[in-house]
């Protein structure tokens, strides 16, 4: 069975979303950013300011490329994407679902961008990370589900909806 990537903006609903999902598709659930935090014993924000982040993008990869595993919902950092030959790795085993929100929706979800353990480079604001990466998303994505209005609830079923077909292909 395929693993479903769950790729995105911060805020976007890539972790509450990704264990809904694989509740409602009895799938395991592995949070990225979780796995960083358990490995390293400091938070994102701490990691990204203490590494810098080329070294935090790079510790992220090695993450990303050591997972072995099936049946699972997985929820990437949302800068994994530059690393796109992470993510082509990834779809060797699963299918990439981009959870698109509008820069509206991102910049009302979001609180402090350097609390929130956020990549950004020197002088960038939330709209030119936005501009960045969500052509990066679009790209590397297999599905791309939009989510503006609904519920939590709502939006897991859209997703499972979105994927259903992969999941019957194995």
């Amino acid at each position: 069975m395929k693993n479903i990537i769950l790729i995105g903006m911060p805020g976007s609903g890539k972790s509450t979303l990704g264990i809904l999902l694989a509740k409602k598709i009895n799938y395991g659930y592995i949070d990225i950013d979780s796995v960083i935090v358990a490995q390293e014993g400091k938070l994102l924000p701490e990691l990204i300011e203490e590494l810098g982040n080329e070294e935090f993008l790079n510790l992220e990869a090695r993450v990303n490329r050591s997972l072995n595993v099936r049946r699972c919902v997985i929820a990437t950092g949302g800068s994994a994407v530059y690393r796109g030959d992470i993510i082509e790795k990834m779809k060797e085993n699963g299918v990439v679902v981009y959870l698109k929100i509008s820069y509206e929706e991102v910049e009302r979800r979001l609180g402090d961008l350097k609390k929130r353990g956020v990549v950004l480079k020197k002088g960038y604001t939330l709209m030119d990370l936005y501009k960045e990466r969500a052509p990066l998303y679009e790209m590397h994505a297999d599905y791309i589900v939009e989510l503006e209005d609904g519920s939590v609830e709502e939006s897991a079923e859209k997703i499972r909806q979105t994927v259903l077909s992969e999941l019957d292909d194995d």
